[in-house]
């Protein structure tokens, strides 16, 4: 089931690109983002209220506040950043190079959180910093 949430994503993450790239043009990248986020805010929020998922917010670790801060700081830094290349860049070039984030993720994932990286993983990290760098170059 988690593959079918994961392709999910990899679909609005491209309609986002393109999205973006048509809404951005003589926009300030950083006023685009703040606009995007907060729509996302307001999204997030109301399927939040929906399930009726307030309740959890007490059940949350200093440690769940933490890193789930340090992610949010992390994804509006990515999206700035990829905002501002897609103001400058070709969806087709910014977007490969963007999902460059897949093999850094493996790698992290192996330094940070001890998972195995199998043969299969590796292969599969190598073809996409591959690519990046042939799109790039």
């Amino acid at each position: 089931m988690w593959w079918i949430y994961a392709l999910l994503s990899a679909v609005f993450a491209a309609l986002t690109a393109i999205f973006a790239k048509i809404g951005i043009k003589g926009v300030d990248s950083d006023l685009a983002t703040a606009i995007r986020t907060v729509v996302i805010l307001i999204l997030a929020w109301s399927i939040v209220f929906f399930k009726d998922a307030i309740p959890n917010l007490v059940g949350l670790t200093k440690t769940n506040w933490a890193f789930l801060i340090l992610s949010g700081c992390a994804t509006g830094l990515s999206w700035i950043f990829y905002f501002k290349a897609l103001q400058i860049g070709k969806v087709s070039q910014v977007a490969p190079v963007d999902k460059a984030s897949v093999a850094i993720a493996i790698l992290l994932a192996v330094v940070f959180l001890g998972e195995p990286l199998s043969l299969k993983t590796a292969l599969g990290a190598g073809f996409i910093i591959l690519g990046t760098l042939v799109l790039v170059l």
